[in-house]
C-alpha cells in the first residue's frame, strides 16, 4: 500500500506541476508572453521533488528488489525519469520555454505505470554486469530520442504559427505564450540535430552491446525478433536522417519527419511489443 501511495504522490506532483508550467506559459496572455517564461528557482526545486520519489521508486524496483522485473511500464518510466533529468539539466543551460508543460505530464502517466503493470520477471543473465550497461544505454538512447521527439513536435507547431497556417495567430497580434520567448526555430534546430547525434551514437553503442552479449551468450551475433528488427530500423532511419543533414542539408518540414518516424520505429522495438505481449496477449 505505501508504495501505491508513492506512484501516486509522484504522479499528482508531476501532474501538478505540468498544469502549472501549462497554466503559466501555454495560457499566458499575448502582453505578458515575453515575462516570467524563465524557469524560477523554486520551480527548479519544485520538480525535483517528484524527480526524486521517482528516482527511489527506480531503484527500488530495478536493483533493490530480490528479482528484477522490467517489461513495457518500467521502461516508459525510466526512459521518462531520464527525459525529465537531461531535460532539467539541459534548462540549465538553453532556454528554452514551454517544454516542462510536455514533459512532465508525460512523467506523471510513465511513472504511474509500473504500480499496474509489474512486469515480467527476467532471466538470471539479466543480473549480469554487461547486461546492465547494455541497459543503460538502452534507456539513454530511447531519452533522448524521445527529447528529440518532443523538440521535433514543438518545432513543427511552431512552423505553422510562423508560417500562417491554421494554428497562427491573427493579423497583427503578438504570439500568445511561449512562442515569442522560444529561441529562433534555427537555433532549436541545431539542439535538435545535436540531441539525435548522441542519441545515434548510443543507439549504436546499444546495439553493438546487444549483439556482442548475444554472442557471448546465445553463440550467435543476433536474435531476430521485433525489438532486434525494429531496433535495427530505427537505427537505419536515424543514420540516414543525420547523412542527409550533414551531407544535403536536410532540414524543416523533412527533418522533423524523420525524426519522428525514427522516434515511433524505436518505440516499437521494445515498449511496443512488450505492451503487445503483456498486456494484449497476456504471454509475459
Amino acid at each position: 500500500m505505501s508504495d501505491i501511495l508513492l506512484y501516486a504522490l509522484t504522479s499528482l506532483l508531476y501532474a501538478a506541476l505540468g498544469w502549472h508550467f501549462w497554466n503559466t506559459r501555454w495560457r499566458a496572455g499575448a502582453e505578458a508572453a515575453g515575462e516570467g517564461m524563465g524557469m524560477a528557482s523554486w520551480e527548479r526545486l519544485a520538480i525535483l521533488a517528484p524527480f526524486m520519489l521517482h528516482s527511489y521508486l527506480l531503484y527500488a524496483e530495478l536493483f533493490a528488489a530480490p528479482e528484477l522485473r522490467f517489461g513495457f511500464s518500467q521502461a516508459l518510466s525510466v526512459m521518462l525519469w531520464l527525459t525529465v533529468l537531461i531535460y532539467w539539466a539541459e534548462s540549465l543551460i538553453y532556454d528554452v520555454k514551454g517544454m516542462q508543460a510536455l514533459v512532465l505530464p508525460l512523467a506523471a502517466v510513465c511513472a504511474l505505470l509500473p504500480a499496474f503493470f509489474a512486469g515480467p520477471e527476467t532471466p538470471a543473465y539479466t543480473h549480469t554486469f554487461q547486461f546492465r550497461i547494455h541497459l543503460l544505454l538502452a534507456m539513454l538512447a530511447y531519452s533522448l530520442f524521445t527529447i528529440a521527439a518532443l523538440h521535433a513536435a514543438l518545432m513543427a507547431v511552431l512552423e505553422r504559427r510562423l508560417h500562417g497556417g491554421k494554428l497562427a495567430a491573427p493579423s497583427g497580434e503578438s504570439l500568445a505564450g511561449p512562442w515569442v520567448s522560444l529561441p529562433p526555430l534555427m537555433t532549436l534546430e541545431v539542439l535538435l540535430f545535436r540531441i539525435l547525434t548522441l542519441g545515434f551514437v548510443l543507439l549504436t553503442l546499444t546495439l553493438g552491446t546487444g549483439f556482442v552479449f548475444s554472442e557471448e551468450l546465445f553463440g550467435k551475433i543476433a536474435r531476430f525478433n521485433h525489438k532486434t528488427v525494429f531496433g535495427i530500423i530505427s537505427w537505419f532511419i536515424f543514420g540516414a536522417l543525420l547523412v542527409g543533414r550533414y551531407g544535403w542539408g536536410w532540414r524543416g518540414r523533412t527533418a522533423l519527419r524523420w525524426t519522428l518516424a525514427g522516434f515511433v520505429t524505436l518505440l516499437l522495438a521494445y515498449v511496443g511489443s512488450m505492451f503487445v505481449l503483456e498486456v494484449i496477449l497476456g504471454k509475459v
